[in-house]
């Protein structure tokens, strides 16, 4: 279900829309996708004051990372494909890349270490790649879009989750062990991942 509510920042009042999902977690989250879509994943039993509550602590995030992404799906590069075109492109690239990230994969766990069950490629909104604790590493197709350099730093930054299931010193030590440039790739995806578009 879709609500909203109204923030006033710098002078200016927004209203925001969001959607609020409920399931089995035990915290609470926010997340906002690349379109703008305001999401909050709450516990089951959240009542509606404490989602009340979190949107007034956490407003002046909200509207900043907002407008970010507002900002960013401006400057989005303008694509004169049908979209015929572009599914058939799409789906060479989501060929290209189930052929290309094991390759790569295989190469980096002769380094990180770690073992794996399998790959799966996807066409997520908000992430890159992702490590399930059975030891399954998914990543977005896009990255094919992306400089080789970048997308070899989100396969290894998967596969040190393998030993590594958090954002601890003691993984990022992992990371920077295999890839020494990675707050640069690592910025770049930030700046530069809203263009991997076609």
């Amino acid at each position: 279900m879709e609500n909203s509510y109204q923030i006033k920042y710098q002078s200016k009042l927004y209203t925001l829309s969001y959607t609020v999902i409920r399931s089995r977690r035990k915290t609470c989250g926010i997340s906002i996708n690349p379109d703008g879509a305001i999401t909050l994943r709450v516990p089951l039993r959240t009542s509606e004051r404490e989602i009340r509550h979190i949107l007034l602590e956490k407003q002046h995030w909200i509207i900043t990372h907002y407008l970010e992404v507002m900002e960013k799906a401006q400057s989005r590069p303008s694509s004169d494909l049908s979209d015929t075109q572009r599914a058939a492109l799409e789906k060479r690239y989501i060929e290209a890349a189930k052929e290309y990230f094991p390759k790569r994969a295989a190469y980096f766990r002769t380094l990180t270490g770690g073992e794996y069950q399998r790959i799966t490629i996807r066409d997520q909104k908000t992430r890159w790649g992702s490590c399930s604790a059975k030891g399954t590493l998914s990543f977005n197709w896009r990255l094919m879009l992306a400089p080789p350099a970048v997308l070899d730093y989100v396969v290894v930054h998967e596969l040190c989750h393998l030993t590594h299931m958090d954002h601890s010193a003691a993984f990022w030590q992992a990371v920077e062990t295999v890839c020494p440039d990675y707050r640069i790739h690592r910025k770049w995806l930030k700046d530069h991942g809203h263009e991997l578009v076609l």
